[in-house]
């Protein structure tokens, strides 16, 4: 649950409906949307005037990283693909410009280890026609 402009981030545990349990994790003020990476492990989700990206690991429940972004993210979910060069990514557009930001995720997959040293950075920005909304990775998307 994201708590906009304040910049916190509820995890909510579901799993005992009757005593549901909540950790607060801080991040970046005026949160928007986001999305999970590949692995499911990790929640990216937009700070959009903070023009940052905000990763919560869910298995521990704290702000895995917050990474300086191009101005005013709008991932929606985001997409995911693995990226030749830096491995699995997760990619954001950003409202009023022509560019798309891929920020390279942790992987627990034994050949993705060489891509480590680029987890939580920005690995690439590519440039598209101007007016992006949402970025997909379905080939009928």
């Amino acid at each position: 649950v994201n708590v906009k402009e304040t910049g916190q981030i509820l995890l909510v545990d579901y799993s005992d409906i009757e005593n549901l349990t909540t950790t607060t994790v801080g991040s970046a003020k005026f949160l928007h949307d986001g999305g999970w990476d590949a692995s499911k492990r990790y929640f990216l989700v937009a700070a959009n005037a903070s023009n940052k990206i905000a990763a919560v690991d869910t298995k521990t429940g704290k702000l895995a990283a917050l990474v300086d972004t191009a101005k005013i993210p709008h991932p929606g979910r985001g997409a995911n693909f693995t990226h030749p060069k830096f491995g699995p990514v997760w990619t954001t557009g950003h409202l009023g410009a022509d560019v798309l930001t891929l920020i390279s995720t942790p992987s627990e997959k034994k050949s993705d280890a060489k891509f480590k040293e680029y987890n939580w950075k920005v690995v690439q920005e590519v440039k598209h026609v101007p007016g992006n909304l949402f970025v997909k990775t379905h080939p009928k998307s």
